[in-house]
Parts: C-alpha cells; structure tokens; sequence
C-alpha cells in the first residue's frame, strides 16, 4: 500500500481512536477496535521498509509488536502494570534498534545527560503520587525510555541524516507522551488528556516506523 494512504488510514484510526476515547464519540466498541488498529497501520509501515537494514528493521517490529501488547493491555482497568512492563520492552527493543548500523550506545553523552535531567524532573515531580508498590517498575521504565530517547538523539548526532532525525524526534514525542500520561496518572487529571497522550505516542510510533529507510 502507498504511503499516503496508509497514513490516510492511520490517521483516520488515531482520531476515532482519540475522539472515542475522550468521550466525543459514543459509539460501542469503537475505542476497542481503532486503538489497537493504529499501532497495527504502523507496523504495517514498518513492515514494508528497511529490508536492506534488517537487524535495525527487526528490532523496531519487535518495538512495535510490544507496544500494540502494551496498547490492549492499557485498555483493561487493572492492565496498567502489564501495559508498563510490555512497554520497557519495547523501549528497550528500539534501544537496541538505535545501536544497529555502526552506532554504539551513548556514542555521544550530551544527549544522555539532558534525559538524565529530564527524567530525574519527572520522577521528582510524580513521586508523591506513585503508588508504592508501582515505584520500583516506573523508576525502571522511565530509565528505558530516557535511555531510548537519548539514544535516538544519540543516533541522529552520529548519523546526521533525516531519517535519524525522525527517530530522536519520535524518542522525543515518545517522552513527552508517557510524561502526560504520568502527569494524568499520579499528580493531577490533564484536560482532554487522551487527546494529548495518544496524538503524541502515535506520532512518536509513526516517527520511529518512518525511520526505517525505504525500499
């Protein structure tokens, strides 16, 4: 399938998905089939790119496979801690993506200190709000995603190419979406939350997809 009307496709599955999970739309079972849907038309981009870098290629379908595990599990009230750790996965998953082609991990620093910083601000700012025995998996997770977001960056310093970009972009987004998501969570109720935490984690996931080179 052409880009273009994958992403028309995706794009289309990602407002349903949002407007239904808002409230906007009330039409049952909606929610239950456009979620899981988008991170599926995003693995189907992924699917068809980067066969000349397969182990890179590889390892973002696996990233991609976790996170739609991650996405069902999130849809379940007592899903949280199983949508956590299927997303430690994944980002440890695009972790290993970001070192394939020649770049070793932390093979620039500054990155790693800035979402060092940020992730220190970020669990300073929940922590009262963390339920104890959920502390341990999120200090855990937030790690993973600092690590995977910096790497990305990392990457993009390295490489200097526009789909290295792509990628600490989508590393980028993907922080800024789990850090609404926390916000939301543990500290206090965001307006229109699901319109800000799924644009953004689907943006990320598009991001990272995009970054696998064409055929």
């Amino acid at each position: 399938m052409p880009t273009r009307a994958l992403f028309a496709l995706f794009l289309a599955s990602a407002v349903l998905a949002i407007t239904s999970a808002s409230g906007w739309v009330d039409l049952p079972g909606l929610y239950w089939l456009a979620k899981p849907l988008t991170t599926l038309l995003v693995i189907g981009l992924a699917a068809g790119r980067g066969r000349s870098q397969p182990a890179l290629r590889r390892a973002v379908l696996v990233g991609l496979g976790l996170s739609l595990l991650g996405d069902v599990a999130l849809m379940f009230p007592q899903g949280f801690l199983a949508g956590l750790v299927a997303f430690l996965l994944a980002h440890l998953a695009y972790l290993v993506a970001f070192t394939r082609g020649g770049v070793r991990f932390m093979a620039r620093r500054a990155p790693f200190a800035a979402y060092a910083l940020l992730a220190a601000l970020i669990l300073a700012g929940l922590w009262p709000g963390v339920p104890a025995g959920l502390r341990a998996p999120v200090v855990a997770y937030v790690l993973c995603l600092a690590a995977m977001a910096a790497q990305a960056a990392a990457r993009w310093q390295v490489l200097g190419d526009g789909l290295s970009r792509q990628a600490a972009l989508g590393g980028l987004l993907f922080m800024s979406s789990d850090a609404l998501l926390a916000i939301n969570r543990f500290h206090s109720p965001l307006p229109a939350s699901a319109l800000w935490v799924l644009a953004t984690y689907w943006a990320a996931q598009w991001l990272i997809a995009s970054a696998l080179p064409r055929r």
